[in-house]
């Protein structure tokens, strides 16, 4: 019988071999997240809203998907109903007025494109693509030079002929939700999204290119519309409005905002409307005139819900969701709007489908201010009935602003539009910015912390898994832009309410280098080059007045500002020879003073010459951020 020997090894070697295998397994697991995460935003640098879709996904934090109960036919229809339904309640409505286009504008023929025009527009096109393209957008972007010469031939033929090809009028609707809290399973929670082929994409932003060029040139797109052009956002949009808010409750007035919203306001666009728009109010005529109608007529849709697809239906109103051109034609298509409100004596902003109106009145007259903007809501809405569209009174939100001890001033009566009552609210969101009845900006701040916290939580979870860069990079980009979006805007507020911010920067601060709570802060930022809350707000503000002064902002913004040396009465001074910007006067220090003329005016004011006088917008982001730094942290 053979004897079977084991070998044993004593109990301590037994112990060390086991934690050499363990640390050599968790060096090897830190290594591969190191390394997955470092491929990941590596790979995806070059398309930051792809790499941060990448990371939601990985962090749980992406699109929530649609529900498995809801399918592509039923969502179809439900689209289908929506606009049908919009249609049928404007059948009665009075035909559309018009206004003429200024003498000697027109736009009848699109100018030849050449080889580096196409070149230029593809190298700028992002790198996604739908699954209707017949190669992927890298590829395209890859062998252009190849290309060009047949895609200038179509592309000119196109313009010339004023025929857009069939190919580029099919789309596949992409159902995305609204909002993330809503409901999967409820078609009423979702927006159809027209995916088109990169071709398709490409020849609008060339069109896009020549009918805005000529839009400018003739001072035909409107002003207070912020959507889709340069320099425009939802930022400068609410800056404007609430600054105006500001300086009217400083003079001791009431104000009050209105919200409008559209049902399904770009899915209804009447198209021999807007054609008869583009040629009678702004001059569009000829090759360029059929090329629109060509461009809106024909259109086919399917609906694409997971690994199911409706069939495809012909497209008789709207402009699509996803394309580059549809969005600009809105807007060309409400801009009308402005006119009729200002008729009424009240202010207005137009972004997208959203619509603000807004007044002030002493107290005593706020009866009179209601009545005169529910008149006005009224004709906004018989004009949109008219123009094929649909005001949605539910989602319709009124505010009232003023100071604090005036708060007991406010009407508490519902505003009567029509058959419906709206009641006033007291906190209100506008284009991702929310503003309170006394403008304290509380809630805005509340809901800007609580979502940073939470992401800062989730990045949190992983950060053992990435390298510091990594960590640092999304960070930035997930919670330092969501802390900054719309800072502009609390600009003079008590330190109490920006500590609150700055918690958020500390925190973030801490999760970078793994410090603890009770660590000191200061050096830390400072090796982050981090601004404090309220000098990135001063950052911020100082921005907009450089692009003010450099045509680098919206017209509405440029005209809050003059310069000292404008002045006939102060041409004598020393402050005429400097960059100084006069400051406006103000009743209230914590009203007037925060509003953006004054804010901004005294920020730029406060600046060495050496930082205004920056020759680009790069040297002077770098020299303020320099300077405002260097006075922040030597303070301490």
């Amino acid at each position: 019988m053979p004897i079977q020997l084991t070998l044993l090894l004593p109990p301590g070697a037994a112990t060390a071999a086991w934690t050499t295998r363990r640390r050599s397994y968790r060096d090897l697991l830190r290594r591969k997240r190191e390394s997955f995460w470092q491929t990941k935003v590596d790979s995806e640098r070059s398309s930051p809203r792809q790499l941060w879709r990448s990371i939601d996904a990985l962090m749980g934090r992406g699109r929530a998907p649609t529900s498995t109960a809801v399918g592509a036919v039923e969502l179809h229809q439900f689209f289908d109903d929506k606009v049908a339904a919009v249609r049928a309640s404007t059948n009665d409505a009075p035909p559309p007025s018009f206004i003429a286009v200024p003498l000697g504008c027109l736009f009848a023929d699109y100018r030849t494109l050449t080889v580096d025009d196409v070149i230029t527009a593809v190298r700028l096109l992002p790198d996604k693509q739908c699954t209707s393209d017949p190669m992927p957008t890298r590829l395209l972007k890859e062998n252009i030079n190849d290309l060009a010469p047949f895609l200038v031939e179509l592309f000119n033929r196109s313009l010339v002929l004023g025929v857009v090809p069939e190919s580029f009028k099919t789309a596949y609707i992409t159902p995305l939700l609204k909002k993330c809290d809503l409901d999967p399973a409820d078609v009423k929670s979702y927006r159809p999204i027209s995916n088109l082929p990169v071709l398709s994409k490409l020849l609008e932003r060339l069109v896009a290119r020549q009918l805005l060029d000529y839009l400018t040139a003739c001072s035909l797109l409107p002003e207070l519309q912020s959507a889709y052009r340069a320099y425009h956002s939802t930022e400068t949009a609410v800056l404007k409005v609430l600054s105006d808010i500001l300086l009217a409750v400083d003079t001791g007035d009431l104000a009050m905002l209105a919200l409008l919203d559209l049902s399904a306001a770009f899915d209804t666009v009447d198209h021999a409307i807007l054609l008869r728009r583009l040629n009678v109010s702004y001059g569009v005529d000829g090759s360029v005139h059929r090329w629109f109608k060509s461009y809106l007529g024909g259109r086919t849709q399917f609906v694409r819900c997971g690994m199911s697809s409706s069939s495809s239906s012909l497209v008789l109103y709207g402009v699509p969701q996803g394309s580059v051109l549809g969005p600009i034609l809105f807007l060309l298509y409400t801009a009308e709007l402005i006119r009729l409100i200002e008729s009424h004596g009240l202010h207005t902003h137009l972004y997208a489908d959203d619509t603000q109106i807004y007044g002030s009145s002493l107290p005593k007259s706020t009866a009179q201010l209601q009545d005169r903007m529910a008149k006005c809501i009224s004709d906004v809405a018989l004009w949109m009935r008219s123009n094929r569209l649909q005001l949605n009174t539910e989602k319709t939100e009124v505010l009232w602003c003023s100071s604090t001890r005036r708060q007991h001033q406010i009407p508490a009566t519902p505003l009567v539009v029509g058959s419906d009552a709206v009641i006033p609210v007291h906190s209100v969101r506008n284009l991702g910015i929310y503003i309170d009845s006394d403008i304290s900006m509380k809630t805005h701040i509340a809901k800007t912390t609580s979502s940073c916290f939470a992401v800062l939580r989730q990045i949190r979870s992983i950060r053992r898994s990435v390298s510091r860069p990594v960590l640092l990079s999304l960070i930035v980009s997930l919670v330092l832009s969501r802390l900054d979006y719309g800072s502009a805007t609390l600009a003079g507020l008590p330190s109490q309410q920006t500590d609150r911010l700055q918690s958020v920067l500390n925190a973030a601060a801490r999760v970078v280098f793994s410090a603890r709570k009770y660590d000191r802060i200061t050096p830390l930022l400072r090796e982050l080059h981090w601004l404090r809350v309220p000098e990135r707000i001063a950052f911020r503000l100082a921005v907009i007045v450089y692009r003010c002064l450099n045509g680098q902002a919206p017209q509405y913004m440029i005209n809050e500002f003059r310069s000292v040396a404008d002045m006939e009465s102060r041409r004598r001074l020393r402050s005429a020879s400097t960059a100084a910007l006069i400051v406006p006067q103000t009743e209230h220090v914590t009203i007037g003073d925060r509003a953006f003329p004054v804010a901004a005016a005294r920020i730029w004011n406060s600046l060495s010459p050496f930082v205004t006088s920056s020759p680009s917008l790069p040297v002077f982001r770098r020299r303020l951020k320099t300077d405002i730094f260097l006075r922040s942290f030597d303070a301490d």
